[in-house]
């Protein structure tokens, strides 16, 4: 079984060996702009426009609520865009984030880490702009990524 480390510093300047894919929270709308991505594209200008042109051509793909992108940035390092995030603001339903489908993402990030052999590094996702809960978010990362033996790293500034 994976574990999850809890490390102050960057997400994006991930602390670990081998091959290493940096998850994030996206939202559906195909805004990128505010919090955790404006760290991402200050290193790497890949993510923000694979992400765009996924949200632009969303009528021939699967862009949409629990949706995963990766987009590699060097040998090394991938990013994943999880669209995970309903709008950008809070509504009468409550905060963007939405659960399910972040659990979607993961679920399906799986896999890809594995085939990778990648670790996986983030900042608390979810729980930033998008409004959720770190005590809803964390027993995802265990069930979908270290359950699967996926060491997972989490970055706190």
């Amino acid at each position: 079984m994976g574990e999850i480390r809890y490390l102050l510093g960057d997400a994006t300047s991930p602390q670990a060996k081998g091959v290493k894919v940096i998850a994030h929270v996206c939202n559906d709308l195909g805004g990128w702009g505010k919090g955790f991505v404006l760290a991402i594209s200050r290193r790497w200008p890949e993510p923000e426009a694979a992400y765009r042109a996924w949200h632009r051509d969303r009528a021939r793909n699967d862009f949409g609520l629990g949706s995963t992108q990766l987009v590699q940035v060097t040998p090394y390092i991938w990013v994943a865009n999880m669209v995970a995030q309903r709008g950008m603001k809070p509504s009468s339903k409550g905060p963007p984030i939405r659960y399910e489908a972040l659990d979607k993402c993961l679920a399906a990030l799986a896999p890809e880490v594995t085939s990778l052999k990648a670790s996986v590094h983030m900042p608390r996702i979810g729980c930033g702009l998008a409004g959720g809960k770190w005590e809803r978010v964390e027993p995802l990362i265990t069930s979908n990524l270290t359950a699967q033996n996926i060491d997972v790293t989490v970055y706190d500034t």
